[in-house]
């Protein structure tokens, strides 16, 4: 049955929460490169934010198929909330250094590591198979749309101090929470017993799919090469010099791409040439990297991170919905932690890539070479996974029927 209303308490729950998270983002990038001026500091905030995914894969996974999952995304809002009022206090206080900017990465990454597949495990939940895909997308254009206010209005926010970015993010995390708190819907939680056999469910699961193995592991090595968020501080400061209202837009422009992409796709849904279509997504996020890396104008760049947007929305509605439909509920909060490692990998972990590599190559470079081994990874996994590739229907009509 689709509860409507909770798919709106919900959606409107992500909505403030992203541009929290994405507000909360600018800010400590921004402030870390203002006290350290360090390529490698930036990229270690993202590897800070990874680590506790991959070291909680598998508890999430257990506790997100057990318990109701609108109640964790709460618990992990709530968390952030506090991380943000924390943050807060030591930049109003002016004792908010790299020690602390670091040590608060850990605490998101925790966060995360429940939230992120709490939350994709929760929307088929409250949608039928049927409409999942234009559910995705409408619920990714409401994301991109917080994303691109998120770091916009954090930009001009941050010219009034860190601590009053702080202190809004800190609002709209208790107004997320309260939303998830009102969720009801359904819930039939896993009774199977805690055993590592069932802990690394998910894992064999993963595996032993190919098409879903595929989808999150193109993502996987695609974001990780490609991404360039990491750097945008560097790429604002330094290649564009522009000051953090120009950070703020760069931020901004992957999401404009994507918000135009997501309302065609809730409008004309994905139904044929699936496998290709993502090859294809993938191929062009790694052109428009490319072009970004080697551009010197702030308006090509920002056509440039759009277009990565773009290309990027469209890989992540038929990942999220071949993931979500291919897998049995009662163990999609294992698969889902699954996923959110890979999708950690992608975007934490490639940000420490690109620190790293721009530390030794500087930041055109790093983004330069990402761009061509994204290219090369949407070559390469046409011939590794030609179930993939071979893939038509986004939403085979029994899988639709089964979970109707």
């Amino acid at each position: 049955m689709f509860t409507q209303r909770a798919f709106m308490r919900l959606w409107f729950a992500r909505l403030a929460g992203t541009a929290a998270n994405q507000m909360v983002m600018v800010a400590v990038g921004w402030q870390m490169y203002d006290l350290t001026g360090s390529a490698w500091d930036l990229g270690l905030v993202g590897l800070l934010q990874f680590l506790p995914a991959l070291a909680l894969v598998l508890p999430a996974g257990h506790v997100i198929d057990r318990y109701q999952r609108a109640r964790i995304v709460a618990a992990c809002l709530a968390l952030q909330a506090a991380v943000c009022a924390l943050l807060w206090a030591g930049s109003a206080g002016g004792w908010a250094g790299r020690e602390l900017l670091l040590g608060i990465s850990i605490l998101l990454g925790a966060a995360r590591a429940f939230q992120m597949p709490a939350q994709q495990a929760l929307t088929p939940a409250l949608v039928p198979a049927a409409v999942l895909p234009r559910a995705l997308a409408f619920s990714s254009a409401g994301m991109q749309g917080a994303i691109i206010a998120g770091p916009a209005l954090g930009g001009f926010v941050y010219v009034a101090g860190p601590s009053a970015v702080y202190a809004l993010c800190a609002a709209l995390f208790l107004l997320s929470t309260t939303l998830c708190l009102l969720i009801r819907y359904a819930h039939a939680p896993s009774r199977e017993p805690l055993t590592l056999h069932n802990l690394l469910a998910g894992v064999r699961f993963v595996w032993q799919h190919k098409v879903v193995l595929g989808a999150i592991s193109l993502d996987l090595f695609a974001v990780l090469l490609g991404g360039a968020t990491a750097l945008l501080p560097m790429f604002a400061k330094d290649v564009l010099q522009v000051g953090p209202w120009g950070l703020g837009l760069l931020r901004a422009a992957p999401a404009v791409g994507a918000l135009a992409i997501s309302l065609a796709l809730t409008r004309w849904p994905l139904r044929r040439r699936t496998g290709h279509t993502l090859l294809g997504a993938v191929a062009m996020f790694g052109l428009a990297t490319l072009v970004f890396g080697l551009s010197t104008s702030f308006s090509l760049s920002m056509l440039a991170l759009a277009v990565a947007g773009g290309a990027d929305m469209v890989s992540v509605v038929i990942r999220q919905t071949l993931v979500q439909l291919e897998t049995p509920d009662a163990m999609r909060g294992r698969v889902s932690s699954v996923n959110s490692v890979f999708i950690g990998g992608s975007n934490q972990l490639g940000e420490f890539e690109s620190g790293a590599t721009a530390a030794l190559l500087g930041p055109v470079g790093s983004v330069v070479l990402g761009g061509i081994g994204c290219l090369l990874v949407a070559s390469l996994w046409l011939k590794l996974f030609p179930e993939l590739a071979q893939r038509d229907e986004l939403v085979q009509a029994s899988r639709a029927d089964m979970q109707r």
